[in-house]
């Protein structure tokens, strides 16, 4: 796909981040839009980013739940006229559920669920109108950690990733599907790596872990993974890990080396090039090939070790 003008796009998680970014680098080239967010403010501000030169749809969605993501195809429909859909990202994503052994089940699951089931649930919902389309491309967002399910030694991270493998696996897989049942429609699966987002804000808003409410046992289960990595955290008292809570999202964002709309810029672009896999930003790049280069030591200390010694950044999204 050369030409997104006159297409219609369908993207989700477009209140913010990289989802935002696309929604309105896509309206700069004419491309109508169907955009979905839990949060409606969000989705309004991109609404307004757009311009008004296009025609732009605007739909709550809890992407993790299918009645509502059906409900939400349905509603495209309607709203749009049209029996069909040129572009689909299924793009919404949640952070959470560090850890399988330690963490509360409940936000173990409801990252899995939107991370994994919101893609899987689009797909269902949005793939047979991509398939009634002249021309058609799926795009299912996975992340570096569906290369490497880690965020360096001694901090679990385990939902994320293994909804993130399930996302790149099942996008593989479907590349092979669709090319015989609708040869037509492209395929891509794209890994960021650490974007300049609001996912962690957004996620624990999301989760309802915000950080002023965190209690005593909670500020001491943080302190335990973060003296992991620095045994000076150790002496951090619970007002300060609250604090440092506080502080992350926003250093998450502004420490990003690749900005959300540089890396909407580079999906695009692996868009009109064909591109079967999208590697997004400097670090994905490095981390890909060095889980390639060291595949047997990828859970070691030495592999973070040379992750650190590359510059390949410590954070991964």
């Amino acid at each position: 796909m050369q030409d997104f003008k006159a297409k219609l796009a369908v993207v989700t998680g477009a209140g913010s981040g990289i989802g935002r970014q696309l929604a309105v680098q896509l309206a700069a080239q004419g491309c109508n839009l169907a955009l979905c967010d839990l949060n409606m403010a969000g989705l309004e501000e991109t609404r307004d980013a757009c311009g008004s030169d296009i025609a732009v749809s605007l739909h709550q969605c809890d992407m993790g739940v299918e009645s509502e993501v059906q409900a939400f195809a349905a509603e495209v429909l309607a709203e749009d006229n049209t029996e069909s859909i040129n572009l689909l990202f299924n793009n919404a994503g949640l952070a959470g559920g560090g850890s399988f052994v330690a963490d509360d089940r409940a936000a173990w699951e409801r990252t899995f669920n939107v991370c994994w089931e919101g893609v899987y649930f689009g797909c269902r919902a949005f793939l047979p109108l991509l398939i009634a389309s002249d021309e058609g491309h799926l795009v299912n967002v996975s992340s570096v950690n569906g290369l490497w399910a880690s965020l360096g030694s001694g901090v679990p991270h385990t939902s994320y990733s293994a909804a993130k493998f399930a996302v790149r696996g099942f996008t593989e897989a479907l590349i092979n599907d669709i090319a015989l049942h609708a040869p037509h429609v492209g395929v891509s699966v794209v890994m960021p790596g650490h974007i300049g987002t609001n996912i962690v804000g957004n996620s624990q808003i999301l989760q309802g872990s915000m950080p002023a409410d965190m209690s005593a046992e909670e500020c001491e289960d943080m302190r335990k993974v973060w003296t992991r990595i620095d045994p000076a955290a150790a002496d951090l008292s619970d007002q300060q890990v609250r604090d440092m809570m506080e502080a992350r999202a926003q250093l998450f964002t502004e420490t990003a080396p690749t900005t959300a709309a540089e890396a909407a810029s580079i999906i695009l672009n692996g868009i009109r090039a064909g591109e079967w896999r999208i590697l997004v930003g400097d670090d994905a790049v490095g981390l890909d090939a060095l889980v390639r280069e060291m595949p047997d030591k990828a859970y070691s200390p030495e592999f973070y070790q040379e992750l650190q010694a590359r510059g390949v950044f410590h954070t991964i999204t």
